[in-house]
């Protein structure tokens, strides 16, 4: 399956690399100079008043986006008919847009928590990385649904990615994380 903007990038199942273990990544932009994406599903377990002291209170999740640019901040949104400069990776779902905007839409509750995912840092690819990964198997490509980001508990996304894809796909997520169960 060919890899554009609006994919999903799964982990294979025995991938050892801590940072992206059962991970599922959307990718925002691929690049003939390199590939842009968010982890899904690794919750950061803060909130973004204690990231950005002068945002307005909020309860949307904040994730660990990837191991790069660790001093940035993205967001994945279902507002961009509202948040100007949004940039739509996929049906139901948004990259970015005016962050003094929305600062306000979220103070006046046209933003909630339901409708926004914050990242911290994100996953990239330099030119031709992620080709070579992909030859060593390293990723399984799926579509994206803006259910699994919006609706999906992170904790089972990857099972659910893969079981969604059918066929073999249902019995990989089936695979413990833990080798000696396999």
């Amino acid at each position: 399956m060919e890899i554009f903007k609006g994919k999903l990038l799964v982990a294979e199942p025995f991938m050892v690399d801590d940072n992206f273990k059962r991970s599922v990544i959307l990718i925002c932009e691929h690049e003939e100079h390199g590939t842009t994406g968010f982890i899904l599903n690794k919750p950061f377990h803060t909130k973004m008043e204690k990231l950005i002291p002068d945002f307005p209170e909020c309860d949307a999740p904040v994730f660990l986006g990837g191991p790069v640019g660790l001093d940035s901040i993205h967001y994945l949104h279902n507002a961009g008919h509202i948040l100007d400069g949004s940039l739509e990776i996929c049906k139901g779902v948004y990259w970015g847009g005016d962050f003094d905007k929305l600062k306000f839409l979220i103070e006046n509750k046209l933003i909630n928590a339901g409708d926004i995912r914050f990242y911290v840092g994100y996953a990239g690819w330099s030119e031709g990385q992620l080709a070579s990964e992909m030859d060593e198997g390293s990723w399984l490509v799926s579509d994206m649904d803006a259910n699994y980001l919006f609706k999906t508990k992170p904790f089972v996304l990857w099972q659910s990615v893969l079981h969604n894809k059918g066929d073999r796909f249902t019995v990989i997520a089936q695979i413990s994380d833990d080798p000696q169960y396999n």
